[in-house]
């Protein structure tokens, strides 16, 4: 009896040891599926965060057609990265809706003029409620919204030149 209770501490490390390492070499899934796809958009109405387009509502999400909308934010470093991409969907014809996330006017307005401006309107969510509301973990981070202000897809962080032609296929599902 008193051998086996020598053991059971080393054995029970092993065994720990052992499953930490097994974890380590798994795959890791990146994708955190969102529980607002599928759901409406909150009632919002957000102030421009920026002089040069109009401020955002749920009501301009809610004309029949499929649009993109963007959380991000002029202190964000990917979302420099993703700006060339986000001009190519929209000369592309997709209509990209931005909202900025604790940012200052006159910040997004330099961030729009030194990187371009892919938006139709920019809200500012200065306190990151909407952000919260819609499921966003961070920035950049866009959403294919519906015609009818339904959330049919989430695509977490940058969008990259290869996330475009995806991007484009999920706004053509979501018009059928």
């Amino acid at each position: 009896m008193m051998r086996w209770t020598l053991w059971a501490p080393l054995l029970l490390f092993a065994f720990f040891l052992g499953l930490a390492g097994y974890q380590l070499f798994q795959p890791k899934d990146e994708f955190i599926p969102s529980t607002m796809i599928g759901r409406s958009l909150p009632e919002f109405s957000l102030e421009p965060a920026s002089e040069a387009r109009p401020g955002v509502t749920l009501a301009d999400f809610k004309d029949g057609t499929p649009k993109l909308l963007n959380i991000w934010a002029s202190w964000c470093l990917p979302c420099i990265a993703e700006a060339p991409h986000l001009e190519a969907l929209n000369e592309a014809g997709v209509e990209i809706i931005g909202v900025a996330i604790r940012d200052k006017r006159e910040d997004v307005d330099r961030f729009l003029a030194t990187h371009g401006n892919p938006y139709s309107r920019i809200g500012s969510d200065e306190i990151s409620a909407i952000q919260l509301e819609i499921g966003s973990s961070g920035v950049p981070e866009t959403f294919v919204i519906d015609g009818n202000g339904v959330i049919t897809h989430q695509h977490i962080g940058d969008v990259r030149a290869d996330d475009v032609p995806e991007l484009l296929e999920k706004l053509r599902e979501a018009a059928e």
